[in-house]
């Protein structure tokens, strides 16, 4: 039996027979199937890329506010309780002082929480309270109640086996790394 798929011009026919047709598919079905953890596996690098990127931009951008505006302005995460930077992250203007964007005060920017599967851990010089990043007016780094006091630390994206490091320097400025490329001047938390 053979299937058609299309004459020649001589009148012959041309095509395949089911078996061929058969062996075909499962030589593709095989080459999917290894193909496929290598394709999660970009898409996982992919996610935890664009959350690192994300999370980046949000200092930058609290950063160059804090100049532009000459007031501190503040990055935290948007939990109620401000510790879960994985939920997401706000960057605004802190007016009352409660390291939480309330009524009447200016946000920036609200960022959505990164893929699931990607946890964000932090450390920084001080660990007073909730966690957070201030800058002040000439876009240092600094605590919430003093812009004379530096604040700096590392914010870990990771996701699986893999990890994104954000770096701030006792400047304010940040950099991002990667452990596995970096080595040594990429170190923090890793959970």
């Amino acid at each position: 039996m053979s299937v058609v798929c299309g004459a020649g011009g001589n009148g012959g026919k041309a095509g395949f027979s089911l078996p061929e047709l058969l062996v075909v598919l499962a030589i593709a079905a095989v080459m999917a199937g290894i193909a496929l953890p290598d394709y999660r596996q970009m898409i996982r690098a992919q996610q935890l890329k664009a959350a690192a990127s994300d999370l980046f931009g949000a200092i930058d951008l609290a950063r160059t506010q804090a100049i532009a505006r000459g007031r501190r302005v503040q990055l935290v995460p948007l939990d109620a309780a401000g510790g879960d930077w994985s939920g997401g992250w706000v960057v605004f203007v802190d007016q009352d002082g409660d390291r939480r964007p309330g009524f009447g005060e200016e946000v920036i920017q609200r960022y959505r929480a990164p893929a699931k599967g990607i946890a964000v851990a932090a450390v920084f010089s001080s660990q007073q309270g909730a966690a957070y990043l201030a800058y002040n007016s000439v876009g240092r780094s600094c605590s919430d109640t003093s812009s004379q006091t530096a604040r700096f630390g590392t914010l870990s994206l990771v996701q699986g086996g893999q990890i994104r490091r954000i770096k701030i320097n006792m400047l304010g400025r940040a950099r991002l790394c990667d452990p596995a490329r970096d080595g040594a001047s990429c170190t923090g938390p890793d959970s």
